[in-house]
């Protein structure tokens, strides 16, 4: 049976190397996401203003 307490083991430290790197990067990606949305938002409304203004 040492076979199955080894992979018992090595899932938790695999679990817990994947937690560490991933501990820091939730904010900063969550925040990068965000600004990167809204630039993108703010390019459509304004070509969609441009287009508006175009057709009249």
């Amino acid at each position: 049976m040492t076979r199955g307490n080894q992979r018992e083991k090595d899932r938790e430290r695999a679990a817990k190397k994947l937690a560490k790197a991933n501990k820091g990067n939730k904010d900063s990606s969550f925040k990068k996401r965000a600004e990167s949305d809204a630039e993108i938002m703010r390019q459509k409304q304004q070509k969609a203003l441009e287009a508006k203004e175009a057709g009249k």
